[in-house]
């Protein structure tokens, strides 16, 4: 596999490492463990799933979150909530598209099954 990228780092990149660990999590130690021991090997396989997300959609909802607060006409989650705690921000609407969309984006990562269930 070839980088297109400039990173100093070679391959596997960190998102191939933690997939590689979650197959084998997956595939290996999960069907041979049971009680407590499947339960968090469960967890470590969600974990790692939030993991590979985060790295894979990460930079571009980081541009993306930036985009909204400026638009917003503040610079980061805690001017928004100080803005929204003094009744700073005019535009209702355009502040709940971009808590919609903000949490949409943690969905993304933390359980996109959420976003698919109705």
């Amino acid at each position: 596999m070839t980088r297109t990228d400039h990173s100093p780092h070679d391959v596997p990149t960190a998102a191939q490492l933690v997939a590689a660990v979650r197959d084998f999590l997956q595939t290996d130690v999960l069907p041979a463990v049971e009680g407590r021991v499947r339960f968090h090997t469960r967890v470590a396989i969600n974990v790692l799933g939030m993991v590979e997300r985060e790295l894979e959609l990460g930079p571009a909802q980081a541009e993306e979150h930036a985009a909204r607060l400026a638009a917003l006409g503040v610079a980061d989650d805690a001017e928004l909530a100080a803005a929204v705690r003094e009744g700073r921000l005019a535009d209702d609407h355009a502040l709940v598209a971009a808590l919609e969309q903000a949490v949409r984006a943690k969905l993304e990562v933390a359980n996109p099954g959420y976003l698919t269930a109705e």
